[in-house]
């Protein structure tokens, strides 16, 4: 089961009962501001506890006046000038309850402690970097499989992998004997020139090598050759390695998305990090 993405009018959501939410991905200000009663006219039909927007800050004022509150905040978010807001509305107030608090303060606190504490980027003898290509979308989804139990996209299918591949993703690998052993996407947003680094997943038996930080400097490498501005991620708050991963690199903290996301089989709050490119 995965939710539904749509549109409303010339915006882009994600909606449905897998994470519980209304997702505006992709805001159009011709849909400024009639889209707001229909946001919430669609969450109080389907009983979603929360609205979570994507907003660039000239728009921001018509979205606060109606309940939303500021999450987090990329500066020169949208073609390297105008800022990006992460906005939410409660319609649980106990969604709004930063579960796990210890644990996200905890993380949050060690990654800023290596902020800028770039590691080597190497791969260690047996490896190899790529970028992913349609027949490895069975090999990717099963990844996916077997680090997340549950993922607010449906990363398990095959057929999303390939689908996203033609449209706006690139898939990246790291393997081993020719199998892809590690895994990451970045979305790009073409005319917005802002791109997020998404996705990534080793297998248990590859950690602790480095694989994700190869990964995203790479990644970096690559969009910087796309035009993008701006990179960023959205990454589970009580996760220590992939936090410290984005903040070692140059990534700087931008917020935190209060239960905000299904994945790895309960809702977690998500943490925003950005970087210039």
């Amino acid at each position: 089961m995965s939710d539904t993405v749509t549109t409303i009018g010339k915006s882009v959501i994600q909606h449905g009962h897998y994470n519980d939410r209304i997702y505006l991905m992709k805001l159009s200000f011709e849909d400024i501001p009639d889209i707001i009663p229909v946001l919430d006219g669609l969450a109080r039909n389907n009983g979603y506890t929360k609205i979570f927007a994507k907003v660039v800050g000239l728009a921001i004022n018509r979205f606060l006046k109606n309940g939303y509150v500021v999450e987090a905040r990329i500066p020169k978010f949208y073609n390297g000038r105008e800022d990006g807001y992460f906005l939410a509305k409660y319609l649980d107030p106990g969604r709004a309850r930063l579960s796990g608090d210890p644990a996200i303060k905890s993380s949050l606190s060690t990654a800023l402690k290596v902020a800028c504490e770039a590691r080597p980027r190497s791969l260690d003898p047996g490896y190899t970097f790529g970028l992913a290509e349609p027949s490895d979308a069975d090999d990717i989804a099963g990844i996916y499989k077997k680090v997340f139990e549950t993922y607010p996209f449906p990363v398990f299918d095959p057929s999303y992998i390939l689908r996203t591949m033609q449209e706006n993703f690139k898939y990246f690998c790291i393997r081993e004997k020719g199998k892809p052993v590690a895994v990451s996407s970045s979305e790009m947003d073409i005319k917005l020139k802002n791109v997020e680094m998404t996705d990534f997943a080793t297998l248990p038996e590859h950690r602790g090598k480095g694989l994700s930080t190869y990964l995203l400097g790479a990644m970096e490498d690559d969009m910087r050759k796309m035009s993008m501005k701006v990179a960023y991620t959205i990454a589970r708050a009580v996760s220590g390695p992939m936090n410290c991963t984005f903040s070692r690199s140059g990534y700087r903290y931008g917020g935190t998305l209060i239960n905000n996301t299904n994945i790895c089989g309960s809702f977690e709050s998500m943490n925003v990090w950005y970087k210039s490119l």
